[in-house]
């Protein structure tokens, strides 16, 4: 399984994005969570997790960086 491009997660709209934060961040949970129980089978899959994690949150920033300097080119 590759990695996730970042070009999937400028695509997603503001609502999407925060959908998909929240579900990378419970998968991430749920992974520590079989790794603590001894029941973690594909530990690459963190990785993976925390790749896409910063990539939506990288997004996230970048846009919010975006709407704030629009804001304060209109004043």
């Amino acid at each position: 399984m590759p990695l996730p491009k970042i070009a999937e997660a400028r695509e997603l709209n503001d609502e999407r994005l925060a959908e998909e934060i929240v579900a990378v961040k419970r998968q991430l949970f749920q992974l520590r969570l079989q790794k603590a129980t001894r029941q973690l089978e594909k530990p690459h899959q963190f990785k993976h997790a925390r790749h896409r994690l910063s990539q939506l949150l990288t997004v996230e920033g970048e846009r919010k960086r975006a709407t704030s300097l629009s804001d304060q080119e209109q004043k």
